[in-house]
C-alpha cells in the first residue's frame, strides 16, 4: 500500500515538474501559478521523503 502511495506521489511530482517547466517557458509566465505549483511540488517531495 505504501509503495503505491509513493508511486502516486512521484507521478504527481513529475506532473507538477512538467507544468512548472511549461509555464516558465511561456513568453509571459503566470508568476502566481508558478509559485503555487512550486509550493505543491515541494509539499509532495517532503511527503515522499517523510514516508
Amino acid at each position: 500500500m505504501e509503495s503505491a502511495h509513493i508511486v502516486a506521489l512521484s507521478a504527481k511530482h513529475a506532473e507538477l515538474d512538467e507544468r512548472i517547466f511549461s509555464e516558465s517557458r511561456r513568453p509571459l509566465p503566470n508568476e502566481a501559478l508558478l509559485q503555487r505549483l512550486k509550493r505543491e511540488k515541494l509539499r509532495i517531495k517532503q511527503e515522499i521523503v517523510g514516508i
